[in-house]
């Protein structure tokens, strides 16, 4: 664009032309009149447009945000339809595990009577036969067999229901291991390795050593099962720290630390399907007749009522590994160690009271602690108790059931006795312990307990050993 030769104003030139006709139509515009009129047009548009582009992208920005808020309405949705549905769960468990507790801590004290009466009369005609019938040895060994199936039956039931009586003492897991070494290798045969992996300065827990060793033998037990042609046996500890996040992940698990007690097998493994049913009681996948199924769940139960928590890993054909978690004991820790096992010894003319409902239980622990030495006195109910005691003063030791008729129960005979007697010792006896001895599962301090059906063997121990005591 150059000045125009006329006026010397700088043009911009458009030509055009005309049809059927031989002529050319020019027309010359100013550069200033054509940016004005563009310049009119533009303001037009953003007069006009630009409102409307700011409210279709605020349309826009409202539309995406309201879809954001939706996601997060339908993730949050979503997320509390699983947190329900994973509290109606554990609701269904806690309320199953509600029922089968009363259940069994309702036939519990009557059947374990039933087993004590039927134990104790078989081994005292075991003591008397000896040598001299064979074969009815023989049928009373069978009769003992089954009894004793009985019994462990019933208290795998409380174990898992969590309403066994333990007696939690501070222990290093890694001495019980140690110890367990001669029974696991008994117990798994020479086809299967045990191996233990013990963790130095491992925490002190606390616990009921005898159940936390039954526990274990359980999950032994339960591995040498799913390795039927040989393999591997591991026993690891170790300290740990269970975190919030993983805590929230499982009912009634509390963060902090824990001690670690690791069993793992190369056997078989489990499916999905099967490990999550695998702590549930009658749950097995042995033959019949071969489990049952009350293994795990009695560890679960037992784990769970020490403040502890269960947790299993498995694949088909990668093996099993079962963990268990107890809380780290941070009091004072004095004897730590194994629980030693009263000896039985016979009485030296001691005298005894034993207060016992059951007239076919008072019958045979009776006669059994006259065959063992000792003089016994005998009641039906507490008050009963009280009239012989305050007529036999010279009364050493005061065996009595926890259940007791008459509005008495054991507990309130035992304290009443000691109250008058004060040097007197005293040992309970229960096939369910309630809570007159036992609060929240353990038993009340200073309380000794022997749970019914016990054998001869066992009561003439506990008896000694309170005898015994300084």
């Amino acid at each position: 664009m150059e000045p125009s030769a006329f006026d010397g104003i700088v043009k911009m030139i458009a030509y055009k032309r005309l049809d059927r006709y031989p002529i050319y139509v020019t027309i010359g515009r100013t550069r200033a009149s054509i940016l004005g009129e563009w310049a009119d047009v533009m303001l037009s548009h953003l007069y006009f447009g630009v409102p409307a582009t700011v409210g279709l992208v605020l349309l826009c920005l409202i539309a995406l945000r309201r879809t954001r808020r939706e996601g997060e309405a339908i993730a949050q949705a979503r997320e509390a339809m699983a947190q329900r549905e994973a509290a109606e769960a554990q609701l269904r468990q806690a309320q199953k595990m509600e029922a089968l507790g009363q259940l069994t801590s309702g036939i519990a004290h009557d059947f374990n009577n039933l087993l004590t009466a039927i134990s104790g009369n078989v081994e005292l005609l075991q003591r008397r036969v000896r040598d001299r019938d064979p074969e009815l040895l023989r049928l009373a060994g069978a009769a003992m067999r089954g009894v004793d199936r009985a019994a462990t039956l019933t208290q795998r039931l409380l174990a898992f229901s969590r309403r066994q009586p333990l007696d939690p003492k501070p222990l290093e897991v890694n001495r019980l291991i140690a110890g367990m070494s001669d029974l696991l290798r008994r117990t798994l045969g020479e086809e299967i390795e045990p191996e233990t992996v013990l963790a130095g300065g491992l925490w002190p827990v606390l616990v009921d050593a005898n159940q936390l060793e039954h526990s274990l033998l359980n999950l032994a037990i339960n591995a040498r099962d799913a390795m039927a042609s040989g393999g591997k046996l591991t026993i690891e500890t170790a300290n740990t720290l269970l975190d919030e996040s993983y805590a929230a992940r499982h009912e009634e698990l509390a963060p902090g630390q824990y001690v670690m007690i690791s069993v793992s097998d190369t056997g078989s493994g489990m499916s999905a399907e099967v490990r999550e049913k695998a702590f549930e009681p009658f749950f097995t996948t042995k033959e019949t007749g071969q489990g049952t199924g009350l293994g795990l769940s009695q560890v679960y139960g037992f784990i769970k009522q020490s403040g502890g928590h269960c947790a299993i890993y498995s694949e088909p054909g990668q093996g099993t590994t079962v963990r268990l978690y107890l809380p780290r004991h941070l009091g004072d820790v004095q004897t730590v160690g194994l629980p030693e096992s009263p000896r039985a010894g016979s009485g030296r003319g001691e005298m005894i009271l034993f207060v016992e409902d059951d007239a076919d239980v008072r019958i045979f622990a009776t006669d059994l602690l006259r065959e063992l030495g000792y003089d016994v006195l005998a009641a039906a109910t507490g008050m009963e108790g009280l009239s012989l005691l305050e007529a036999h003063p010279e009364v050493r030791l005061l065996f009595t059931d926890v259940a007791l008729p008459g509005g008495m129960t054991g507990r309130q005979l035992a304290d009443q006795a000691v109250q008058r007697h004060p040097g007197l010792k005293v040992l309970y006896t229960t096939g369910y312990a309630r809570n007159a001895i036992v609060h929240q599962g353990r038993l009340d301090p200073g309380v000794e307990l022997i749970v019914k059906p016990f054998t001869s063997a066992a009561l003439a121990g506990r008896i000694r050993q309170l005898l015994d005591a300084a």
